[in-house]
């Protein structure tokens, strides 16, 4: 991806992705919303184990690039419904992957930022980040996000934090469900590979299966719960990877997916 908004780099079986703009603080355009939609795509598909998410430079993600922004002053609905759907599409391709994402979050998250931590599986952010769903600061609001956020912090915290737009720190965001730890900066990296090192252990057809189970079982109701719970479960048991975990666990011995 030369030349590109993100960086990608594939190494012992895990895919580190960073938003690579960092003198904008890794703004938002279409550029970087086509590749990022590229790229969780592309890696749905291959045998990575798991994805970093991160930005460079001194933020994770500052939200929506102030030029991409003037531009949309001149479009019309139409134009800026596509413009918006794009956008969906992208924070989709992250939320659906099959591979679980990680995102390391530093410095600020705002906007769709704080979207993108949204979509993480498992959110990791530095003590010092400041979050912040600010769109009404601008007159807008923060549509597009807004499904992957309610399922992260739930609606009685959104009413709070969408309406005034105000800023907020990694304690709050621990404290609402948006990031799942808060580490010191310096130890950010080290708290990401924990996370590596415990899905290394896990069988990864599983883990793909786990992940589509949690959106399966949230999207259907109580009564359809029973026959798709025990279905997904008995396909899974039956799966190689199912089989030789078992024995391994039964055989006191690694399994073969765990490195």
């Amino acid at each position: 991806m030369s030349e590109s908004t993100i960086r990608l780099t594939v190494a012992d079986g895990i895919a580190r992705v960073s938003l690579a703009r960092p003198d904008v603080r890794n703004a938002f355009n279409a550029a970087v919303i086509g590749e990022l939609t590229m790229c969780f795509t592309e890696l749905a598909t291959t045998d990575v184990r798991a994805i970093v998410l991160s930005g460079e430079g001194k933020a994770f993600c500052g939200g929506a690039d102030v030029n991409w922004m003037r531009a949309s002053l001149e479009l019309g609905y139409d134009a800026n419904l596509a413009d918006a759907e794009r956008m969906s599409d992208m924070f989709r391709a992250i939320d659906r992957s099959p591979k679980p994402v990680i995102g390391r979050i530093h410095g600020a998250a705002l906007g769709g930022g704080a979207g993108l931590a949204a979509v993480c599986d498992v959110a990791i952010a530095a003590d010092d980040t400041l979050f912040g769903f600010t769109e009404v600061k601008l007159g807008i609001i923060p549509a597009v996000i807004s499904p992957f956020v309610l399922a992260k912090i739930g609606a009685t915290h959104a009413r709070a934090l969408f309406l005034t737009g105000e800023r907020f720190d990694a304690r709050r965001a621990h404290a609402i469900g948006l990031v799942h730890q808060v580490v010191a900066a310096d130890a950010l990296d080290a708290a990401v590979e924990r996370v590596l090192t415990e899905l290394r252990t896990a069988g990864p057809n599983a883990v793909a299966a786990a992940k589509r189970l949690i959106a399966d079982v949230r999207d259907c109701g109580y009564d359809a719960s029973r026959a798709l719970t025990a279905q997904a479960i008995a396909r899974q048991r039956v799966t190689p990877e199912g089989q030789e975990g078992l024995r391994a666990f039964l055989e006191r011995r690694p399994a073969d997916f765990a490195r």
